[in-house]
């Protein structure tokens, strides 16, 4: 019943206009929701409560649940939407990338192996790979917040509740764990040691 049912989707969806390379491998729900001009590659499962803009590329491997997907917005490969999550108007998430119950603002852009949950981000804000938002204590969901313009460097954790303020930057392979004032850079890292002449153990 199951694969009757995802055939008479795919039959929908490419009539209304979605491009889909190699439709059998594509999965969508009941209620899934697609604008106009969307493209979707090999291996991409929608399930429920998904809604889908115009001029949106969801690229292999990538799985949504009970989001939005504003226009011009590009997913994955390999990326993770999980509920609760908005994508505004010309944002990336790119490979390897999860959201959950956060914003992502206009043009604003998670390239690739990072995190973000229970976040609101602004427009205009280049998330680094392997950024954390460090959401659960062990207890509590909190919330993080990076506004307008903000640059996080790779590789770096921002510990909730915290606010990244417009136009800061995060340098890379920072733990942030207080608020980060406008237009400043905030840095943690040890300095970075050298020993001449090391000689390397031998067995």
């Amino acid at each position: 019943m199951e694969d009757l049912n995802q055939k008479k989707l795919r039959n929908k969806f490419l009539k209304s206009g979605v491009k889909m390379i190699s439709p059998e491998t594509i999965f969508f729900s009941n209620d899934t929701r697609i604008g106009s001009n969307v493209t979707i590659e090999p291996y991409v499962v929608i399930a429920s409560r998904v809604k889908i803009g115009n001029n949106v590329i969801i690229k292999s491997f990538s799985h949504l649940e009970a989001c939005k997907i504003e226009n011009k917005v590009e997913i994955g490969p390999y990326a993770r939407i999980r509920p609760d999550s908005i994508l505004k108007e010309g944002s990336k998430v790119g490979n390897f990338v999860e959201i959950k119950k956060s914003i992502v603002g206009k043009k604003s852009k998670v390239n690739h192996l990072s995190y973000v949950g229970d976040t609101e981000v602004g427009k205009s804000v280049n998330i680094g790979a392997g950024t954390i938002t460090c959401n659960y204590d062990g207890v509590n969901k909190n919330k993080t917040k990076i506004k307008d313009k903000v640059f996080i460097g790779s590789n770096s954790s921002l510990v909730a509740p915290i606010t990244i303020n417009k136009e800061s930057i995060v340098g890379a392979g920072s733990v942030i764990t207080k608020n980060v004032r406008k237009k400043t850079l905030a840095l943690t890292r040890a300095p970075q040691l050298e020993v001449k002449n090391y000689k390397r153990k031998k067995k």
